[in-house]
């Protein structure tokens, strides 16, 4: 079985920095690996996507700001967030598409929080 381990999030004030991590317990082939969240009320959302070839893509509401990154060999993703605003609290879940044969994997979340 394979588990997803995220850290990094916390307490963030407008306009600062988080840095979201997550890696899988042990290393598999990976299509695609990237981040999710979901605020109170709403639908859990797109944030930021990488494949295996590097190819990525956002949530209109993060670019520009949001860049994710990824160690396909380590099964490693991480999420910079810059220019946080309070709308970008919500929990992160990081997400892993498994090659094959398929399944996705999801982390158990990390609470992003941002306020003064």
């Amino acid at each position: 079985q394979v588990q997803l381990v995220e850290s990094g999030g916390g307490l963030g004030q407008p306009g600062g920095s988080l840095r979201l991590s997550c890696a899988t317990s042990r290393v598999i082939s990976i299509t695609a690996m990237g981040w999710y969240r979901q605020a109170p009320g709403k639908e859990r959302e797109l944030v930021a996507r990488i494949t295996n070839g590097g190819s990525t893509n956002y949530a209109d509401s993060v670019k520009g700001r949001f860049t994710i990154s990824g160690d396909n060999a380590k099964n490693t993703v991480f999420l910079q967030m810059n220019s946080l605003k309070p709308e970008d609290t919500a929990v992160y879940y990081c997400h892993v598409d498994r090659a094959w044969p398929y399944k996705d994997y999801w982390g158990e979340g990390t609470l992003v929080t941002v306020s003064s």
